[in-house]
């Protein structure tokens, strides 16, 4: 009887790592699997349009191709890498002040040129990296970047990646030596449960 009470208890608690707006995604790659918990109650805009990529296929088959920092502390950068024919329009955007995100160990956010010109690049950022937040107080673009999801497994394929070998010469201005010699597939990514 106690038994079947607690386990009834247990069935109406929330579950601790994730809020009950999150969808789940595992990003298959060539260096293993990542879980991320999508924040589409915090981030709804950048939310529905990574899992609009993830729903749609268009992740599967592209890389992680950019890494920066070293061992606990950087970021990897993956997606379509502008291919036309995988690209949804731009979003708006959604600062971290609007959203309570914060760019901390594990976050994934839409990478961008100008506020509002994100679409299917997204980092995932290793340790804590408040300078990619938005700050109202600071000159020029000072929006950051949109934080959407968290890793909730697989870290230690995004610290594989990050410490992967990087080209000397791939990469323009300043992505000139962060792009990975061999980039990262993404064999698939996908909703579960």
């Amino acid at each position: 009887m106690i038994r079947a009470l607690l386990l009834l208890i247990a069935l109406f608690l929330p579950l601790p790592a994730m809020a009950q707006g999150d969808a789940r995604v595992a990003i298959d790659t060539s260096a293993g699997r990542i879980i991320v918990a999508v924040h589409a109650d915090k981030a709804p805009v950048t939310a529905a349009n990574f899992l609009a990529y993830v729903d749609g296929k268009r992740l599967d088959g592209t890389s992680f191709y950019r890494g920066v920092g070293a061992a606990d502390y950087g970021f990897v950068q993956g997606g379509a890498q502008n291919d036309p024919k995988r690209l949804l329009p731009p979003i708006k955007h959604e600062p971290t002040m609007q959203t309570g995100l914060t760019h901390d160990d594990g976050a994934l956010s839409m990478a961008r040129y100008a506020p509002g010109s994100a679409t299917a690049d997204f980092f995932i950022v290793l340790g804590k990296m408040p300078a990619m937040d938005a700050h109202t107080d600071a000159a020029g673009d000072n929006q950051g970047f949109a934080v959407f999801a968290h890793v909730v497994e697989g870290l230690d394929v995004v610290k594989a990646i990050l410490t992967a070998p990087k080209s000397a010469t791939a990469g323009e201005g300043v992505m000139k030596g962060q792009m990975l010699e061999t980039p990262v597939k993404i064999l698939t990514a996908r909703r579960v449960p």
